[in-house]
């Protein structure tokens, strides 16, 4: 049931298969990266129906490098956060990611699925069959793409034997499931196959049927599985980054927290990975120490340890010639300090979206030697404030910003950077 990315051995002698997928010692990697990427937007990759009764459209925005001759390309289809209530596939826990991992080759996907809860008197079950609508419209997303390669003359120029499918939370959550649930008696008792939406069996009814929906590897950054029980020898690798203090999706072995409301157990990304490792499934894990859910999003550090972390793990499974990379990156030892500034200019702000209230981080990529200024524009152009910063690192107060988009330049260089608030 389970396809790994190491099939196409026994297609391709090493050589070959290193220069079928350019794998020319850099691509792939956290330095490697073309200067721009495009995004094509609301492309439907299949329909179901969801909490509500009704047939919702699902929906992935394409991620490609910019300039990229070629076609044999890694496909990660990322899921969005939001505790299988809100989220959304263009929210700041996935976008920058999704930017950053085009810029180094991969086509990534911003993937839309249905989310709400069935039944709020009843939250555990109701999470469980939210996790299973999830999991079918992942594997509906997967059909999708070897579909394009099969009849539509592979339009984003995907390799279909490296479809990896993960994300952030519960994004996490299905791509976990996807590879770990591959026999019928595992389907969940809470799941009524009778009910319109929750048919289907293992495949679903989101869409594509005939086409494999089988993943090469999972990307799990702060997700869990219902139980470890379900994982197996010959399961697809998993690459997982998780905070040690997580109140929401325990690092180890407890209980989701939804508001400070306990939902149900879970095992967190540490069980995960010491099982995969007991049953001989290739799996790198990075531990956030001391970091909450999911850091990324609103910690620069957190942010890169994540993206070091995945990519790293990618491409050693993808490219057989590359030294075996598991972990955050030495930042002196790869210039990542050079990568950032061909990336972001002199300067950088972070995260891209954030609450009300939160601390936008400025981060001076080449050190100031004077005291610099920081303008804050709303969405119309208009000035809002001035703040005045030294140090390397410097932070914004956005408690007196209203919702929306705003832009924050620094005067006398070039670059602006836009970030939100929720």
């Amino acid at each position: 049931m389970n396809l790994t990315a190491f099939s196409v051995l026994a297609l391709f002698p090493l050589p070959l298969l290193a220069q079928f997928l350019d794998c020319d010692g850099t691509r792939y990697r956290y330095t490697s990266s073309f200067d721009d990427f495009s995004v094509t937007y609301d492309v439907q990759y299949g329909s179901a129906i969801n909490t509500t009764g009704l047939t919702q459209g699902l929906l992935v925005d394409i991620y490609e490098p910019e300039g990229d001759a070629n076609e044999n390309r890694p496909l990660i289809i990322m899921g969005h956060g939001g505790f299988f209530i809100g989220g959304d596939n263009d929210g700041g826990d996935v976008v920058p990611l999704c930017e950053d991992l085009a810029k180094m080759g991969y086509v990534v996907a911003s993937m839309t699925y249905r989310v709400g809860i069935d039944n709020f008197f009843d939250v555990p079950n109701g999470l469980v069959r939210s996790v299973w609508r999830g999991y079918h419209d992942g594997k509906a997303a997967v059909r999708f793409f070897r579909k394009t390669i099969e009849e539509d003359n592979n339009p984003w120029g995907i390799h279909g034997d490296l479809i990896y499918l993960g994300g952030v939370s519960a994004g996490a959550f299905i791509g976990l499931h996807m590879v770990s649930i591959d026999e019928e008696s595992e389907i969940p008792s809470q799941v009524d196959q009778t009910q319109a939406g929750m048919g289907g069996g293992l495949e679903g009814e989101s869409g594509h049927p005939g086409y494999s929906s089988a993943i090469a590897g999972v990307v799990n950054i702060g997700g869990a599985l219902k139980s470890v029980d379900y994982m197996s020898e010959g399961d697809a690798p998993i690459v997982s980054v998780h905070g040690t203090n997580d109140g929401t999706v325990p690092f180890s072995s407890g209980m989701i927290m939804l508001s400070g409301i306990p939902i149900t157990e879970v095992d967190g990304s540490a069980v995960i990975h010491e099982t995969a490792e007991a049953l001989g499934i290739e799996s790198c894990f990075t531990e956030l120490e001391g970091a909450g859910h999911v850091p990324h999003i609103t910690n620069a550090d957190a942010y890169y340890q994540t993206l070091g972390t995945v990519s790293g793990a990618l491409s050693s499974w993808i490219c057989n010639g590359y030294e075996p990379f598991c972990g955050a990156y030495d930042y002196e030892a790869v210039g990542v300090a050079e990568w950032l500034q061909g990336q972001h200019g002199l300067w950088r702000a972070f995260p891209t979206a954030l609450e009300s209230g939160e601390a936008l981080q400025i981060q001076w990529l080449k050190s100031p030697q004077t005291t610099w200024i920081c303008e804050i524009y709303d969405a119309s152009g208009r000035f809002i404030e001035a703040v005045s910063g030294r140090d390397e690192w410097f932070s914004v107060s956005t408690s007196n910003l209203s919702s929306g988009l705003h832009v924050i330049r620094i005067p006398g260089t070039s670059e602006s950077h836009r970030f939100w608030i929720n």
